[in-house]
């Protein structure tokens, strides 16, 4: 088994979470906004000794691209060397597009 890989988040990722915070804001129930952002922040830090414990995206079907699910969101990685890196954190029901 390799060593532990450092989790690192990308800005779009960053920027999910707050919307996704802010959303619960407005709807005024911020506690479960906090709630669900502190229970996607400690599934992902598991990811760091165990790296594929996510399935394989099923839009793209990339080994190193997976998914953890915490319903209702879809928590997308990408695995690298050295690195894990959060790509994204969507609702369930929301598809996955290349960029291009």
């Amino acid at each position: 088994m390799a060593g532990k890989r450092t989790v690192e988040f990308a800005e779009s990722a960053l920027l999910d979470l707050e919307a996704l915070r802010a959303w619960y804001v407005e709807q005024g129930v911020p506690e479960v906004g906090a709630r669900f952002v502190a229970e996607i922040v400690a599934r992902i830090e598991q990811l760091a000794a165990f790296p594929e414990s996510g399935r394989i995206v099923p839009e793209f079907g990339l080994e190193s691209l997976r998914e953890l699910i915490h319903p209702p969101f879809r928590i997308v990685y990408r695995i690298g060397a050295a690195k894990i890196w959060i790509v994204r954190v969507w609702r369930n029901e929301r598809l996955l597009k290349m960029p291009g």
